[in-house]
């Protein structure tokens, strides 16, 4: 078979190649069709490997919070952005295996502000907003659920010990989207800003990737991902995305062990 232009671009952006079709989801034994959230992003969100520990990407731990009925396929990829994650043919690999009934969970911010790189770089209250709405627009014409959430905040406090907001006006454009197409936000920006804050200068250094070796104040080691992936989870719960019996063990204590760093393939 010969690969479309797509498939070659993907393949080239370091997508693994979907000639076929996805097989649709397998039904449960209950009746209920498994569903899948679909996640787009950048580093934050992202699978790490063994490489990389302890360094944890949210969507590792987002599954811990999930029922039996829902998986997660994660194609978040470190430093992309908004526009990035399109130009390399990453969307498409998502439009090609999602389905019907099936969440797309949008994370875009930190590397759309790169502004001296004009790969990644878009503009908050124009082209930002256009590749959301992309996003939005294709997985509602895939009768998907599109959602987006704001990028969760990095860690820094001015010297007062006050946690600062550092995406600019991009979570500000991404609520205006939300609003003007009816789409569901999780606001993971103003929830971890406000924990954060709570947590304070010495209290966060336990969430991010802080090592002998390195102060990482962007990336989140096991505790931190465990942290915002249940803020992802409860944010997804409060929008109605999910009902109560989609989710499970957000009153719980995840172990760290949980989270595993695979080999790279």
């Amino acid at each position: 078979m010969t690969p479309t232009r797509r498939q070659v671009v993907a393949a080239v952006a370091g997508v693994p190649l979907t000639i076929a079709a996805a097989p649709a989801a397998p039904a449960r034994a209950d009746g209920r069709r498994t569903r899948t959230l679909f996640i787009a992003g950048d580093s934050t969100a992202a699978q790490k490997y063994a490489d990389a520990a302890p360094e944890t990407g949210w969507g590792m731990a987002f599954p811990f919070f999930l029922g039996k009925a829902l998986r997660v396929d994660n194609h978040a990829v470190n430093g992309r952005s908004s526009k990035s994650f399109v130009d390399e043919g990453r969307l498409d690999a998502v439009w090609d295996r999602i389905r019907p009934g099936d969440v797309l969970l949008v994370q875009f911010g930190h590397n759309d502000a790169k502004s001296a790189d004009p790969t990644r770089y878009t503009e908050p209250w124009s082209t930002y907003q256009e590749h959301l709405r992309r996003y939005v627009e294709g997985a509602r014409a895939r009768g998907a659920v599109p959602v987006l959430a704001t990028s969760v905040e990095r860690r820094r406090f001015d010297a007062q010990g006050s946690a600062v907001p550092t995406h600019g006006d991009y979570p500000a454009a991404m609520r205006a989207v939300a609003t003007a197409t009816g789409t569901a936000l999780l606001d993971i920006q103003a929830r971890s800003i406000a924990r954060w804050q709570e947590l304070g200068p010495e209290g966060t250094k336990a969430y991010f990737n802080w090592t002998s070796t390195e102060q990482d104040n962007t990336h989140f080691n096991p505790p931190g991902a465990i942290a915002v992936a249940r803020m992802v989870t409860e944010e997804l719960l409060r929008a109605r995305v999910l009902a109560p019996r989609d989710v499970r063990r957000l009153d719980d204590e995840i172990p760290e062990s949980w989270i595993t760093w695979p080999q790279a393939g």
